[in-house]
């Protein structure tokens, strides 16, 4: 067992048995929810799911009362950190971050438009080199929210969770309708504001002027600017 399932996105033909197999029995799940008092809930995480083209209609076809939470972080760093995990993996072969983003307009051609077209279709460029089309963040929370609606996602910024994470555990803890007043697990404390040296100038400021529509689309899932936008 492992955190990311990938059901709805590249493993959907497995079936919801399979699916299910991921998870506690009812029967252990009610002994917990009997102890605590409360409804017993299973969580996983695969963040393809908020950009394959058919796994939002799916999720809400096939679990029709689940609550989404997304994770994001600052788009010039997520795109950054990707390249650098995709190569670390084997699975990108260009390792200069800016070729890698060069190629991308020509390995996602028309990828997205076969993903939605075709269910059984997969594309390894999509799930793997999309460096900043992934960054979009609004544009993929907009296709979930009208299939799955608006109330049951919730957007969580990654810096201010690693910076201060009690107020969003609580915020999180209310969005799924769990108790707050049960002892907090121990937090560690990262930097917020971290950001990869490395990465060429230029291409950081060209990254970070791309993104600003984006993040001011953002800004209205979030009631204000993202925290990456702010002045240090």
């Amino acid at each position: 067992l492992h955190k990311g399932v990938h059901y709805f996105d590249t493993s959907y033909d497995r079936g919801m048995s399979w699916y299910k197999a991921h998870f506690p029995l009812h029967r252990n799940a009610e002994k917990i929810a009997e102890r605590y008092g409360f409804a017993a809930q299973t969580f996983e995480s695969s963040p393809y799911y908020m950009y394959h083209p058919q796994a939002a209609a799916r999720i809400a076809r096939d679990l029709p009362q689940a609550k989404l939470i997304v994770l994001v972080r600052d788009p010039v760093e997520r795109a950054y950190s990707q390249h650098h995990h995709e190569v670390a993996r084997g699975f990108e072969s260009e390792r200069d971050f800016g070729a890698a983003l060069a190629l991308e307009a020509a390995r996602l051609h028309r990828q997205e438009e076969r993903l939605a077209e075709d269910p059984a279709y997969y594309s390894f460029a999509h799930q793997h080199h999309a460096y900043r089309a992934r960054g979009e963040y609004a544009r993929y929370l907009s296709v979930m929210a009208q299939h799955i609606g608006r109330e049951r996602i919730h957007v969580v910024e990654s810096e201010r969770f690693f910076a201060d994470p009690e107020p969003v555990y609580d915020e999180v803890c209310e969005f799924l309708g769990l108790p707050t007043y049960l002892e907090r697990p121990p937090f560690e404390r990262h930097n917020a504001r971290t950001r990869q040296s490395d990465m060429d100038a230029a291409l950081r400021r060209e990254l970070t002027d791309y993104y600003l529509p984006h993040d001011d689309a953002l800004a209205r899932w979030l009631g204000r600017m993202p925290i990456w936008r702010r002045t240090p």
